[in-house]
């Protein structure tokens, strides 16, 4: 049951986006934490087992991957999702493993665990974010990321957002689907349950009225930007085109052509992750193509590779790099990437794993170096840009650096390995992270999806899957810091202590399951 109720929960995350779904799933995995559940071994397992469930069907996408590399068979991707699946179902398992024991141990019932399990969800997606390198994909909070609660990450952040959406799942359950024979005698109405009676009116407002609200057209459409002009260009080229010798200039070639001619004002050119394919800052012909394509007064962000050479001139390593290139292809400024993919741009383990035959998913026999973290690259003309690439954007927490708050934050990236899941999964992330810090998000893709997204989360404009084009607009306005900018990830924890207070508070009521 709890496995079924992770594959249903799955089917709430883009590309599908059937929310009710997952809080139908959530609601469910507290019913059944409560009413099945009589043993520690056995909380562990239902947390475990719904994790694997949501994951193996969330992250079908990495099984795509796999087919792009020669070096390894197709049918090793299905392998790796199901046991990374295996290790990410841990999380939710300790989650719902501390909640059925801190609700036992004060002698709650089932608002007690359903508040307990909010707050052991929070803390248990941030561990996932953050253990050996992390992995954060999918928090519970993307699901919901079209609704106004999603809004209530610039307090809380995405990792508190996931814990009240789990919380407020299980307190409809207690509403929705336990019998009135279980809750007791008094009617919802009663004098005893008017706070469940306004808990329930709040929270179908906060999931319910958004959908209502479009329909009627009285959602506030996005104001006009008034930052930089950029460019966003998406040549449409796949993963198996990539890396092909003799075609980079053809590539190159293409997404200069996109860009188009020069204006009177300046544009910033927004290029995508590895969008320059040879060498540009040693390669002569690569910097004059490049010079080519941009104007007098223009600059031009894209995706390259740093050689990292040894004292003799050797290439030892390289580093996954976003370039600040000037008229005459003067590089300005550069950005390394910090969170490296293991298995895609480093190997670990590598002498024990090369020598049982396994390579990284991305071409070449060397491992990528990080960078220092999240950067502002202050620009000749004035902007700061603030920079993460691929899905380095789904940490929250871990991309601005504050201390030198950027006018927009851009996310290049290269999606054509994700498959079809993947790059809605990746631009609902991205719109989260604008939320949370009150800033504009330009993604740059080369397969898609590209778009320009608001510091409210809404996309602006975008470029669909597959589709081959540009988009040229302003960068809508930055927000003042929110909170969250402010604190980061402590907010989750503080998220945490006031659900896990509301659960203590809540032990009084011992109607409902468990």
């Amino acid at each position: 049951m709890a496995l079924a109720l992770g594959l249903l929960v799955a089917f709430g995350f883009a590309p599908f986006g059937l929310w009710p779904l997952a809080l139908a799933g959530y609601g469910g995995l507290a019913l059944l934490l409560g009413e099945r559940t009589g043993r520690p071994r056995a909380a562990f397992g239902v947390g475990w087992w719904f994790g694997l469930g949501q994951f193996v069907l969330g992250l079908d996408w990495i099984a795509t991957a796999f087919t792009y590399q020669a070096a390894m068979p197709a049918w090793l991707g299905w392998v790796a999702v199901v046991l990374l699946s295996l290790y990410l179902a841990v999380f939710p398992g300790l989650a719902t493993l501390a909640a059925w024991w801190a609700t036992r141990r004060i002698g709650g019932g089932a608002a007690t665990l359903s508040l307990a399990l909010g707050a052991c969800w929070a803390v248990a997606e941030w561990l996932r974010a953050t253990v050996f390198t992390g992995f954060a994909w999918n928090p519970a909070a993307a699901a919901f990321v079209d609704l106004p609660l999603a809004h209530a990450a610039r307090w809380m952040g995405t990792y508190g957002l996931s814990g009240l959406i789990v919380g407020s799942a299980g307190l409809l359950v207690i509403l929705a689907a336990v019998p009135r024979d279980r809750l007791g005698r008094d009617t919802i109405l009663s004098a005893r349950n008017v706070p469940a009676a306004i808990g329930l009116v709040l929270l179908v407002g906060i999931y319910f009225v958004p959908g209502l609200a479009r329909r009627l057209g009285r959602e506030e459409p996005p104001a006009p930007g008034t930052g930089p002009l950029v460019t966003i260009v998406q040549p449409d080229i796949g993963q198996s085109q990539r890396w092909e010798p003799g075609l980079a200039a053809k590539h190159l070639a293409r997404i200069a052509a996109l860009s188009g001619r020069p204006r009177a004002e300046p544009r910033l050119l927004l290029w995508p992750e590895s969008a320059i394919e040879d060498d540009l800052p040693e390669d002569p012909a690569v910097r004059a193509q490049v010079a080519a394509a941009i104007g007098p007064r223009d600059l031009l962000l894209a995706g390259g590779v740093q050689p990292v050479r040894d004292r003799s001139g050797e290439m030892v390593a390289a580093r996954n790099s976003l370039f600040a290139v000037a008229p005459g292809a003067r590089i300005v400024a550069r950005y390394d990437k910090a969170h490296l993919v293991p298995y895609g741009e480093y190997l670990p383990m590598r002498p024990l794993l090369s020598a049982i035959g396994l390579s990284r998913l991305a071409p070449g026999d060397l491992d990528f170096l990080p960078g220092p973290g999240p950067r502002t690259l202050a620009l000749p003309d004035g902007t700061r840009v603030g920079v993460q690439i691929c899905y380095e954007i789904v940490f929250s927490g871990r991309v601005v650096d504050e201390a030198h708050r950027p006018a927009f934050l851009f996310n290049p990236s290269n999606d054509s390995w994700f498959g079809a899941s993947g790059p809605p999964q990746h631009l609902a992330q991205a719109r989260l992270r604008a939320i949370e810090e009150g800033l504009p998000v330009a993604r740059a893709t080369p397969t898609g999806i590209s778009a320009i997204i608001d510091p409210e989360g809404r996309v602006v404009e975008k470029l669909d899957h597959h589709a081959m084009g540009m988009m040229t607009r302003r960068m809508p306005t930055s927000l003042p810091p929110t909170l969250f900018s402010r604190l980061g990830n402590m907010s989750v924890f503080v998220t945490a202590l006031v659900l896990a207070g509301l659960a203590f508070a809540a032990r009084r009521y011992k109607e409902g399951f468990i």
